[in-house]
């Protein structure tokens, strides 16, 4: 069984300093950190360092590079592999290695809440169970997967729950995939797997798509202020299930027409959007050309519109929007 254990920075490779926490320390020194904790003894690892950086500070360029080197290891022989990352961006980055892994062999991401020289630091024991779950015969198939405090997440749904405290990750409306105790692994449910949508490379050369948040008493400025700033698509950060001030929906209406791909995600943590409301509501929405993506965060919304655009390119908004609701379907996602 052969590992390899990419680093990329984070608060798990973090110490603290007069400026504030700085990633400095290297990826072979957080494995010795983790061994001190159960680890499968077939598994062999072997390290590559990609950067010591805050996943806050990460771009779309940044995930392509780690999809890459994601692809190197696989194709060298690695039976899985396992990245230490920033919690910040943690659920998007896992999202977009999700949108372009098309392998058996797992992808494991994670990372600390705590830096390294915490005297209660989490990350040695994370990394630990996220080694044990890549070395794990379940692992294969489940593509992309987070493991953090003993529990083992789905990528499409992740998100970060808690700022501060060690459990730090959830997929709302969902269960782990699995749970890791002191080196056994206990199953829990297998979600359909969706296949790429798609190449590692498309990553650094996807389409702007912008979030755009709604609250009391907005208007379309934002929305026309990304469309002017080149968007193709945007993602209604709504309210509910999926709704919008009637001057927003107009506006959706007329940017669909022209071409913009608009999609529809809820501010609300838990629970999937519906178009049921009409009077600008989702209802109103659904007829005016957005689409309606499930439970997703709007951060992982919008990197699937970007992706569906791009592989859609000269569709127009229903051939991404088709793309959109195809993929989530195929992911177990009821659409609307």
């Amino acid at each position: 069984m052969q590992l390899r254990l990419i680093g990329t920075g984070g608060t798990i490779a973090s110490r603290s300093t007069p400026a504030g926490r700085v990633a400095s320390v290297g990826v072979k020194e957080l494995l010795e950190t983790a061994l001190v904790f159960p680890v499968p003894e077939r598994a062999r690892v072997t390290c590559d360092e990609i950067g010591l950086r805050a996943s806050f500070a990460l771009g779309l360029p940044d995930l392509a590079h780690l999809a890459g080197a994601v692809g190197q290891s696989l194709a060298e022989g690695a039976d899985g592999v396992v990245i230490t990352h920033g919690t910040d961006s943690m659920e998007e980055t896992a999202f977009a290695l999700a949108l372009v892994h098309d392998d058996d062999r797992p992808i494991v991401l994670t990372g600390a809440q705590r830096p390294a020289d915490d005297p209660a630091a989490d990350g040695p024991r994370n990394l630990a169970a996220a080694l044990t779950w890549a070395a794990h015969p379940a692992a294969r198939r489940h593509g992309v997967s987070a493991v953090f405090d003993g529990a083992v997440w789905p990528a499409i749904g992740l998100r970060k729950t808690d700022t501060l405290a060690p459990a730090a990750f959830g997929a709302p409306g969902r269960g782990p995939l699995a749970r890791v105790d002191d080196g056994r692994v206990r199953l829990i449910g297998r979600p359909p797997r969706p296949a790429a949508l798609i190449s590692a490379d498309d990553l650094g050369r996807l389409p702007r798509v912008d979030v755009v948040p709604l609250y009391v008493g907005c208007d379309t400025a934002l929305l026309d202020a990304a469309v002017a700033a080149g968007a193709r698509g945007v993602v209604l950060c709504a309210f509910g299930a999926g709704n919008a001030p009637p001057e927003v929906t107009e506006a959706v209406g007329r940017l669909v027409a022209d071409g913009i791909a608009v999609a529809v995600a809820s501010r609300v943590p838990i629970g999937a959007t519906s178009a049921a409301y009409g009077a600008g509501g989702g209802a109103d929405l659904l007829r005016a050309g957005a689409v309606f993506a499930s439970d997703l965060s709007p951060w992982q919304l919008r990197l699937l519109l970007a992706a569906a655009l791009h592989r859609t390119a000269g569709q127009g908004p229903a051939g991404a929007a088709e793309a959109t609701r195809t993929w989530l379907t195929d992911a177990g996602h009821q659409t609307g």
